[in-house]
């Protein structure tokens, strides 16, 4: 295949390829480690990990190896016969869970999907009219139209109504606000132990515990989101398990094969046995080759050192952030966030800082507007958190 330029590249997407992003004037061509590699050969340190999906950095062996065999045997061939990759990864899951039934799908929105309508279904056997499922505002669940309801961001759900019913948001943190909303018609309460996209917001203590303890009163399912903030990155495989509040149901995706597409939701027997045969399915979703992928991660990620390693840098890099905001208090409001979801927030909007670190050989990512969010392969190190300090300092001081 030949190797075209930018130009070119950027002439085909532009012909071809629907205007549904806002991407970046670069053609990625390859990474290694925590480096990204553009078309042009120019290196880049990755903070954003394709947003939380890279988990184990680029070119990680394992990986790879597990992909190209599983892809010389069999890639594909349906959920209408039995894996040993599938059965693996379910097990595995189960067992880091403490919950007991997996489904698989391909993205995080399908996960959350899945999870919208068992609750629905399990509901639905308690009382026809126990359907209210709430979340949160700034929550983000996905994009189709279940999840994008579910999604606290009226900005995304412009002009596609009408939307699913029986969708209602409160804020999060505020507890009270929660309790009010809750009523014998609630099926099940929804919401991101830490929201990513909504600007990495953490729970206040005992929050997700109180959360716990009203959907128990009121005979309600209790959804965690960990797309984004699962996979080891708080520091605990599960962010929930940093919080010691155990869900009904949890969701996944993203970083759960480490690049290749895949999401689940984890169920108790009991919200288990809503399900028949039939009542939901997937053509992909849970294929040999993404299994084969998510058994490496699932085999790396858990393991006491790797969370460890996890744990250390986090503290150190939000340290680091935490530092810039003493340097730069006219500019960085908070720095807030566990592990190695971390987030600044700015008295003005982002982008342009994103830019110039870019051009610099660094990439970070702006969500909310003016929150700068690190997402970063879960593999990268204290030294790794230098290099994009030394980065980042400059183009915050040109930027006040």
């Amino acid at each position: 295949m030949k190797k075209e330029t930018d130009e070119e590249i950027f002439a085909k997407d532009k012909n071809d390829y629907l205007h549904v992003f806002s991407r970046y004037s670069i053609v990625i061509d390859h990474g290694d480690g925590v480096y990204l590699f553009d078309n042009n050969g120019k290196k880049y340190i990755d903070f954003l990990a394709g947003i939380a999906v890279n988990v184990l950095g680029y070119h990680y062996k394992p990986l790879v190896d597990a992909v190209s065999e599983q892809a010389a045997k069999v890639m594909h061939c349906s959920n209408l016969y039995y894996t040993q990759a599938q059965a693996d990864a379910a097990a595995k899951l189960v067992n880091i869970s403490g919950l007991d039934k997996a489904f698989f799908g391909n993205s995080g929105a399908e996960a959350n999907e899945g999870a919208i309508k068992i609750a629905r279904k399990y509901a639905h056997h308690i009382s026809h009219d126990k359907y209210q499922i709430i979340s949160m505002w700034d929550s983000f669940h996905g994009r189709t139209l279940a999840t994008l309801t579910a999604t606290g961001q009226p900005h995304y759900q412009q002009d596609l109504g009408p939307l699913p019913g029986g969708f209602d948001y409160v804020h999060y943190n505020d507890i009270d606000e929660l309790e009010a909303m809750m009523s014998k018609k609630t099926c099940a309460v929804m919401l991101e132990p830490i929201q990513g996209e909504g600007g990495v917001h953490v729970p206040n203590d005992g929050y997700l515990q109180k959360v716990r303890d009203l959907c128990d009163r009121h005979k309600a399912l209790l959804i965690f989101d960990e797309v984004q903030c699962g996979m080891g990155r708080t520091g605990d495989f599960f962010a929930y398990q940093h919080y010691d509040v155990k869900p009904d149901i949890v969701t996944l995706a993203k970083g759960l094969a480490g690049g290749v597409p895949i999401g689940a939701f984890i169920v108790t027997d009991d919200v288990a046995k809503a399900f028949e045969p039939g009542d939901h399915g997937t053509t992909f979703g849970g294929n040999p080759l993404a299994c084969a992928a998510a058994n490496v991660v699932l085999d790396t990620i858990p393991t006491n050192d790797f969370l460890n390693n996890v744990k250390e840098t986090g503290v150190y890099f939000k340290q680091k952030l935490i530092d810039l905001k003493d340097k730069y208090p006219s500019l960085i409001k908070e720095v807030r966030g566990e592990g190695l979801i971390l987030g600044a927030e700015l008295s003005k909007p982002g982008r342009a800082i994103v830019n110039e670190c870019m051009e610099r050989g660094a990439i970070i990512n702006c969500t909310a507007g003016n929150v700068l969010r690190f997402i970063p392969p879960l593999i990268i190190t204290k030294e790794n958190v230098d290099e994009l300090v030394d980065i980042l300092d400059p183009v915050l001081a040109a930027n006040l």
